[in-house]
């Protein structure tokens, strides 16, 4: 019988094919008493060691065929894995109470487990709660000689289901085979919904149910540009279906005759595309769909993908390569942003109930200037290989922008004096993320060269809502009034100093932001690779002129994020 879904549209695209269910082998115990702790603790090892060994190499498939950046989220695993405090915990538990290896993993997971997800407070500690689950899970399977589900094993067309995919899942997709998934929970923002972006992958998450109505072998139909699911679709929507996948790679086929175009508007205005990027590594997709500039590097993965602080000589290479590839075009380059989700282990941080909100970013590099020196001249030594602008994240006073600009000038000074090469217009300018930099954009921008909007920061912090708690999901709202307000009064401070101002966040993509981003006047967008030619395609058919109307109306007559929502819809389709 015919059943149809809505869920939230995760990734782009259409699909018809038999459902795959990825579902959890029965990993059921019993709890025994054990006469050799050694026996169950050498068992332990033998699985831990088997599970570090497959993530070694999900994590090399997975930067392969989704980039380094999408690939660090495995290093956490594996840091798990090598964790004394867990591993060691499960170790006492089965001297102290001779236990099965089984019992004290359990046992020792779900308080990791239970404590991390009752920190409503705290998302880091929330996110390892995940991590936790996912490891302890594969080690289970290996005390117990059971096989997870292998989705990299899977070799005829399928749409896979699940109640939702962990990293480890998502990263062993074929897209030869696998033509879309679908989840019962999950957002916009969670890894498998970016990681299906990157692959391609048509995505619907959030579903609430699907894994309830689905059986093997099923017939379904999943719009990743809608987020509609049909189970068991008739004659006629099958066909819809394929008109609709049809239509839709006639229209990437038509994105891609723009590659090599510039980013021009129905009535003449151009705008910069930009695309992000995690490593060097990247260039390829930045470069195949024609981005017009790098409108984010996010160099703390140089550090994250290193077991020491990276040498100012590694860090000089990484930089030159992206800044030769992309010469003359704009290379916006943030310092680390470490702290938050991003730990080091070999720079310890101090523990916190909040990391977000805390020792992170600009706040650990004008604290240890050692670091921040370190980069700094590795950047400086690289901007005579192309067009450099540094942009310091997390900032959220004058003074902290201002100390770190000087701490720049001081290191250009000293590589100038040593007679070093570098160029002599090197931007430096912010993340616009804090909502009380936002609020005085008009002072930042008489001091900084330009500002790249954060909105996914931007967002949650302004309407206090974590993006990754489901419980609050609903609160992500990019195209909130508040929200557009304070994006407003950031383009126009930068405007009114005769600065550029840019946006570097999930946002910039977004096909129902883009319009009224248009008619702000913002002058970069920056954004995942494969967005850019579907982007450049939508500002074709848009007068740019048109859209300063529907900003208006956004920020001054909407009161909910619904009414902008389909505010957008009645102008571009007005304006077609």
């Amino acid at each position: 019988m015919t059943k149809e879904l809505k869920g939230i549209a995760a990734s782009d695209g259409v699909a018809t094919a038999k459902a795959y269910l990825l579902v959890q082998p029965d990993l059921s115990f019993s709890k025994s008493t054990i006469d050799d702790a050694q026996k169950e603790i050498d068992r332990l090892h033998t699985a831990l060691d088997q599970s570090n060994s497959e993530l070694e190499t999900i994590r090399a498939k997975a930067a392969e065929s989704l980039g380094e950046e999408e690939a660090q989220v495995f290093d956490a695993h594996m840091m798990i894995l090598a964790d004394p405090e867990f591993t060691g915990a499960i170790e006492t538990q089965i001297k102290d109470d001779s236990v099965n290896a089984e019992s004290a993993l359990k046992s020792v997971s779900d308080g990791f487990i239970t404590t991390f997800e009752a920190m409503t407070d705290n998302p880091y500690m929330q996110e390892r709660a995940a991590d936790i689950r996912d490891v302890s899970t594969r080690v289970l399977a290996h005390l117990l000689g059971r096989s997870l589900p292998n989705p990299a094993l899977i070799d005829s067309e399928v749409i896979v289901v699940a109640h939702d995919l962990t990293p480890s899942d998502t990263a062993q997709l074929n897209k030869k085979f696998v033509k879309a998934f679908v989840t019962d929970i999950g957002g916009r923002t969670a890894h498998s919904a970016i990681m299906a972006r990157s692959l391609e992958i048509p995505a619907v998450v959030g579903t609430d149910e699907v894994t309830k109505d689905v059986t093997n072998g099923q017939t379904l139909t999943v719009n990743g540009l809608t987020g509609e699911v049909t189970i068991d679709p008739s004659a006629d929507q099958i066909a819809a279906s394929e008109k609709a996948a049809k239509d839709y790679a006639a229209q990437k086929a038509e994105w891609a005759q723009l590659k090599t175009a510039k980013t021009i508007t129905a009535d003449g205005k151009h705008f910069e595309l930009g695309a992000n990027i995690g490593t060097p590594k990247d260039l390829d997709g930045v470069l195949a769909n024609g981005a017009e500039a790098i409108g984010l590097y996010r160099t703390e993965f140089l550090y994250m993908d290193s077991s020491e602080l990276p040498s100012e000589e590694d860090q000089f290479q990484a930089y030159k390569q992206v800044l030769e590839a992309m010469n003359p075009k704009p290379v916006v380059v943030r310092t680390m942003d470490i702290g938050g989700d991003k730990k080091l282990p070999y720079l310890p941080l101090p523990a916190e109930d909040n990391p977000f909100l805390g020792y992170r970013a600009i706040r650990i590099s004008l604290d240890r200037q050692d670091i921040f020196r370190t980069q700094l001249r590795a950047l400086i030594r690289a901007s005579a290989f192309g067009n450099l602008r540094i942009m310091f994240p997390m900032i959220g006073t004058i003074n902290e922008f201002k100390a770190a600009k000087k701490i720049f000038l001081e290191e250009k000074d000293k590589l100038v004096q040593e007679g070093v090469k570098v160029s002599d217009n090197i931007q430096t300018g912010m993340m616009m993320e804090i909502p009380a930099a936002a609020v005085l954009a008009d002072q930042f921008a008489k001091v900084a060269d330009f500002f790249s909007i954060g909105t996914n920061d931007l967002i949650q912090y302004t309407m206090a809502a974590d993006r990754g708690n489901e419980r609050v999901s609903y609160l992500y709202q990019p195209y909130n009034p508040s929200i557009l307000r304070l994006v407003k009064h950031i383009i126009d401070s930068a405007h009114k100093e005769g600065k550029w101002a840019g946006m570097c966040g999930e946002a910039a993509g977004d096909p129902i932001m883009v319009p009224i981003l248009m008619g702000m006047g913002l002058d970069e967008f920056s954004m995942s690779a494969t967005s850019v030619l579907r982007v450049r395609s939508q500002m074709k058919h848009l007068s740019a002129e048109y859209m300063q109307t529907l900003a208006e109306r956004a920020v001054t007559e909407s009161t909910t994020n619904e009414d902008n929502e389909k505010l957008v819809a009645e102008f571009t389709a007005e304006d077609k």
